[in-house]
């Protein structure tokens, strides 16, 4: 066996990227790891880049831990210019050319860059960002310094967290969004009016169902011209209008490519060779373009490579959207549907001026969807609800508002003690109940030394709740007797 065929070469070093090469060491013994990532950065959080860009965070806050030691190389700043899928190689951008025995695409995906007068995607104005990296972010922040207005072209996730990061530095945030509500993938239009009038409130005014036409480049800012005839102008133009799987390499490797590299449930592609993961790849038709998917196929690929568990297979969960900034706590899962069915309840309850809206779908005393925006306390519940697919409480306003019939705060579902240990409890990190437990077992006996044991928390940040409420009743119940009870 020659060394390259020892080699698994990751191409990539993002999110997806970085967690399967520290995934990769505990599983595959000896196997030489080489990670060659196109940005010269450490693997950071892309998620948190929106707290930097608020300021609630600087960079070694966004960073992730990295893989080190145990044969892993990780070369920042390579590019990877070529796969030659029958010698298997790949050339880098530094005239290198490595051998592998298994080749991973973690390439992920570019922001767009829409065809508008005024834009060249390849070079863009001085005062005209995307939202997508951490240069992106450090872009938009050298520009935001001494500025006073800011325009935002589209308003779905990342657009929002991008005007919202910007607001936060006190900067008058204007979104342009040609859909009649914002984040319609997720939300339905009362959900929409209740998020645009809640920004509203936090200095970011948002509008709808209207186009941007032409973009004008000024020495002193930027400027949109819009489908209805007027013009907006800023210090700062921020374009988030989608994301395109970065699939450049697999198609001239001839690799099978549709929206994205197309994988099977072993994330191989249709080379046996090579396997996709994260935002470039494309499973059971879907390219998903989020963090929890990225890391479970990681922790998958990782499996299917070491050769241990021929039954590993990739199996898509239902996922949760999280919009979690300073004012907003909006949390959308599921299909919401729309119309009545067998056994289809719908529920929902909108407070615009307390920019509060609940809404569920319920099927058969499941919950298949759910739409919650504003201080709700039952948030977390109806996040484990949906997630372990449990009966509903009878008293569904418990969930609608929070509160249970005689006002009084509505409880959990279930109380830590009742909750099963294969309850998914970090949606991002696939961490369940029974790994807090066990790492609890095992000694820790702080959220720091939880975090480090499990992940739990690294993605979003939304559970951090549920995982305080975990590590309070395992040390409430911390004595002798109750300790082998639990780990029983």
């Amino acid at each position: 066996m020659s060394e390259s065929d020892n080699r698994i070469v990751i191409v990539g070093h993002g999110m997806a990227g970085a967690r399967l090469a520290a995934e990769l060491p505990a599983r595959t013994g000896d196997a030489k790891i080489t990670v060659l990532g196109a940005e010269r950065h450490r693997a950071y959080n892309r998620i948190m880049l929106s707290n930097l860009l608020a300021g609630k965070v600087d960079e070694a806050g966004v960073e992730l831990t990295e893989a080190a030691g145990h044969g892993i190389d990780v070369q920042p700043g390579v590019q990877v210019t070529a796969i030659d899928p029958a010698a298997r190689t790949v050339t880098t951008s530094r005239g290198d050319l490595l051998g592998y025995g298994h080749l991973v695409l973690a390439t992920g995906g570019r922001a767009l860059v829409p065809p508008l007068p005024g834009l060249d995607p390849d070079r863009l104005p001085d005062r005209v960002a995307v939202f997508r990296t951490l240069d992106d972010c450090r872009r938009i922040l050298s520009v935001a310094t001494g500025a006073r207005q800011a325009l935002v072209l589209g308003g779905g996730l990342l657009g929002l967290e991008a005007a919202r990061g910007l607001a936060a530095r006190g900067l008058d945030v204007h979104v342009v969004h040609p859909v009649g509500h914002l984040m319609e993938r997720q939300l339905d239009p009362a959900a929409g009016a209740v998020l645009a009038r809640t920004l509203a409130g936090l200095g970011v005014t948002a509008h709808l169902e209207v186009a941007a036409v032409a973009v004008d480049a000024r020495a002193d800012g930027v400027a949109l011209t819009l489908s209805d005839g007027r013009e907006l102008a800023a210090d700062l133009l921020v374009l988030s209008c989608g994301v395109r799987p970065d699939v450049g390499l697999a198609t001239s490797a001839g690799l099978t490519v549709d929206r994205g590299v197309v994988v099977d449930d072993r994330l191989r592609t249709s080379d046996p060779h090579i396997s996709a993961i994260g935002d470039c790849a494309q499973h059971a038709g879907v390219v998903t373009g989020l963090v929890a998917p990225a890391w479970e196929q990681a922790r998958v690929l990782a499996a299917v490579l070491a050769g241990r568990d021929t039954r590993a297979r990739y199996r898509p969960r239902p996922s949760v959207t999280r919009l979690k900034a300073a004012g907003i706590d909006l949390a959308a899962m599921g299909d919401p549907g729309s119309g009545p069915g067998p056994d289809v309840e719908e529920l929902s309850f909108s407070d615009p001026v307390r920019g509060t809206y609940a809404r569920l779908r319920i099927v058969g005393e499941r919950l298949t969807g759910a739409i919650m925006l504003g201080d709700n306390p039952a948030v977390g519940t109806v996040i484990q609800l949906f997630d372990r697919g449990a009966p509903v409480p009878i008293d569904r306003r418990s969930l609608l508002l929070g509160r249970s019939r005689d006002g009084t705060i509505a409880p959990p579902v279930e109380s830590p003690a009742l909750i099963p240990d294969s309850a998914t409890v970090c949606q991002c990190n696939t961490v369940r109940k029974g790994a807090l437990v066990r790492c609890w077992r095992a000694g820790a006996r702080s959220m720091d030394e939880l975090v480090a044991g499990t992940r739990a928390t690294t993605g979003c940040g939304s559970c951090r709740d549920a995982v305080e409420g975990i590590l309070g009743w395992l040390s409430a119940i911390d004595t002798p007797e109750t300790a082998e009870e639990v780990a029983a």
